[in-house]
């Protein structure tokens, strides 16, 4: 005892080498000597029992340490040792905990076996990568308002629509909108210029959306994935990105190929050239945010969540806007465009149809079904039956409400006058549908309790979808993906869960459990079970990813792959081969196990989410259930007396890199970045009130 006393003294010098030493670590009593604990010079214990660290005694005089005993047991034995026993410790766990003590030969030993776990050339289902691209230094040229569009050979005035205020003049609008000050993130930090914000694909084109410019690949088959475009600077930071390859053979010349960008009610669409370049087509205006952009064939949609939808006409090359109710969802079926409103109803709009009413201004907006209930149609699928030749095509729609049902209505080639028929009703969720989806075999809903799944197996009857013996439940699980408040960088649409594919045999599911994770995992839709895990071989988060459907090569014997994309925090883009995944489909288990679960959330702090960000959901719906504020440089949730969880360092190490270094050096050695505003929306009467998805707690055994 007086031993203890004397170390817990802290007295530099005092003490033979082989004086007993009694520790309390955690509530667990230790005793060892002096020389086993100061070995390692530098150590936690050599300042701990030389006095330049305080200590803290207790009852019994031995020295308290409030750290986990379990994890200390096989520490202990290294220093009694010099050889490693993990006893069942996980590893990361022991690396953390040598870190804390300074023991720089256990740390050096624990991360070799990191290492030669993980390469840095990934697994075998590791693709391609692409490093990041150069940042660009020429900004776009502000006076470019619309660029120029074709009529008879020679360019013709912009035409005006409802969208476009009377009396611009020249570029005086948009050069007064740049001048205004950009708002900051909406997560409060700064805009990082080098990390990948959205990725999409079509076919054989990846489009990749930084804070301030967008890239874009093709896939070649000699020499791969080729950097074809490269836009100027923008001005303002990319929320929503829109890339189509679909028309074949340049049946609209130089726009067959396009890429839109959107920020706040902003749309810069671009024409891309298959052997490299691109040119501006034009800027376009929506008048309020833009909450969904995407293309149905050659036509360019716009939609917000305050009832506005703009449609762009590669053709007509004719930007036009039509109003409607509150839009919570969406969908598209060949040229038709569905949208789910808050009043519930589905309209319909004929994209290939509206430039034969341009005069009028009338896109051809019309009620196609109303909610018994008149729930809000949250989620929207859409399904049209493969046409036989004793009867056309039925159209199948499946869509949930804010109320949490989900419900089945077709259309009938014989009744096509009396609209859609109410086919079947299930109310088994408790909280807004988020997402949807129908198909062949399969009917999937998710909601909005932490992206709970429910699957059903549909049955047919020469193609069309019965009633004998009917949908039948198939399985029940969750997605757990976890987020702050607007994702990763203060963008969120970069990270949509899915259900990707068109095969009811391929539709996946992609979770990241938590904002900074490197790690992807890959499940079926219709069972969760998992296809395969990802890990970026850069140790960088991942901030954005997407699947991409690939055409097959035109060599004998190829066929269509699929790829998941993944955009990481230091701006390069990893792909991982699915099809490879697929074909391996049944040697994986089946979600995350608690181990691993507990390891991802390892990564972050959990927090109440803050107030509401908006008044209804996106048209892509994502419910953020959960804020998660990324750990300090010096807090972890396993660790909380200052010392650094070792993957955030390493990840903070690399993504650190030459590329974002020299891309937030451009932005500070620029003027201030400026963005337009968004002009406030149109009163207008009779709408409905915007949708609200109630707010869940996280809950922690569910993943």
């Amino acid at each position: 005892m007086a031993a203890a006393i004397t170390a817990a003294e802290g007295v530099p010098g005092r003490g033979p080498p082989g004086e007993v030493i009694h520790l309390n670590v955690g509530g667990k009593r230790f005793s060892t000597s002096r020389q086993t604990l100061t070995w390692i010079p530098d150590s936690f214990f050599s300042s701990l029992l030389s006095g330049r660290i305080s200590t803290l005694k207790d009852e019994t005089g031995a020295i308290f340490i409030d750290r986990d005993p379990t994890v200390f047991a096989p520490i202990l034995n290294f220093l009694r040792t010099k050889e490693l026993d993990p006893r069942g410790v996980h590893g990361s766990s022991l690396l953390h905990e040598a870190q804390f003590y300074g023991l720089t030969p256990l740390v050096r030993r624990l991360q070799l076996r990191e290492e030669l776990d993980r390469s840095s050339c990934g697994n075998v289902l590791f693709n391609g990568y692409l490093p990041p691209p150069v940042f660009p230094v020429k900004r776009r040229n502000r006076h470019s308002l619309v660029g120029p569009q074709q009529v008879g050979g020679r360019p013709s005035p912009v035409r005006r629509s409802n969208t476009m205020p009377p009396n611009l003049g020249s570029a005086g609008l948009l050069g007064r909108m740049l001048e205004e000050r950009a708002p900051p993130s909406p997560s409060g930090q700064p805009e990082e210029p080098g990390m990948v914000r959205l990725v999409c694909g079509h076919k054989n084109w990846i489009a990749v959306a930084y804070a301030q410019f967008l890239v874009c690949y093709r896939l070649k088959e000699a020499s791969g994935w080729q950097l074809v475009f490269s836009s100027p600077r923008l001005d303002w930071p990319i929320e929503r990105l829109a890339l189509t390859a679909r028309v074949p053979a340049g049946a609209l010349g130089e726009h067959d190929k396009m890429v839109a960008a959107a920020t706040g009610s902003e749309i810069l669409l671009w024409a891309l050239q298959a052997e490299g370049g691109g040119s501006e087509i034009g800027v376009f205006y929506l008048g309020v945010p833009v909450e969904a952009l995407f293309f149905v064939g050659n036509q360019l949609i716009a939609t917000s969540h305050t009832g506005r939808i703009g449609v762009w006409n590669a053709v007509t090359k004719h930007w036009q806007v039509q109003e409607v109710q509150p839009i919570t969802s969406y969908d598209a079926a060949g040229s038709f465009l569905l949208l789910g409103c808050s009043n519930g109803s589905i309209y319909y709009v004929d994209v290939q149809k509206f430039p034969l009413r341009m005069k009028d201004n009338d896109l051809l907006v019309s009620e196609l079904y109303r909610d018994p209930a008149e729930d809000g149609v949250t989620a929207l699928s859409v399904y049209l039956t493969p046409k036989t030749s004793d009867s056309g095509n039925w159209i199948e729609i499946a869509y949930g409400t804010s109320s949490g049902s989900v419900r089945v209505i077709v259309q009938h080639p014989e009744t096509v006058g009396s609209g859609p028929q109410l086919f079947q009703t299930f109310t088994v969720h408790r909280s807004p549908v988020t997402k949807i989806m129908l198909s062949e075999k399969h009917l999937i809903s998710v909601c909005a309790d932490n992206n709970h799944v429910r699957t059903w197996s549909v049955t047919r009857f020469r193609g069309m979808i019965s009633t004998q013996p009917g949908s039948t439940p198939l399985a029940s699980f969750k997605i757990l993906a976890l987020e702050s408040a607007d994702g990763h960088g203060g963008c969120s649409a970069g990270n949509d869960i899915g259900p990707y594919g068109e095969r009811d045999d391929q539709q996946v599911f992609i979770q990241k459990v938590v904002p900074s994770a490197s790690q992807l995992f890959v499940r079926l839709s219709s069972t969760g079970q998992r296809v395969c895990s990802v890990r970026s071989v850069d140790g960088s988060p991942t901030t954005a990813f997407t699947v991409l459907e690939c055409e097959g090569s035109r060599r004998l014997g190829s066929r269509p792959r699929r790829y998941l994309l993944t955009g990481q925090a230091n701006g390069s883009l990893a792909m991982w081969d699915l099809t490879t995944a697929m074909d391996g489909l049944g040697q994986a288990p089946g979600g995350l196990t608690e181990e691993e679960l507990m390891g991802q959330l390892e990564q972050c702090e959990l927090a109440l989410l803050a107030s509401s960000r908006g008044s209804l959901p996106s048209p892509s719906p994502r419910t953020s259930l959960t804020s998660l504020y990324s750990a300090s440089s010096n807090t972890s949730l396993t660790g909380r007396h200052g010392s650094p969880s070792p993957p955030q360092a390493e990840a903070r190490r690399r993504v650190g890199g030459s590329f974002v270094e020299r891309c937030q050096e451009l932005v500070r050695s620029a003027p201030e970045p400026r963005r337009p505003p968004t002009p406030a929306p149109r009163p207008s009467t009779g709408l409905g009130a915007p949708l609200m998805p109630p707010k869940k707690s996280f809950n922690k055994t569910s993943f």
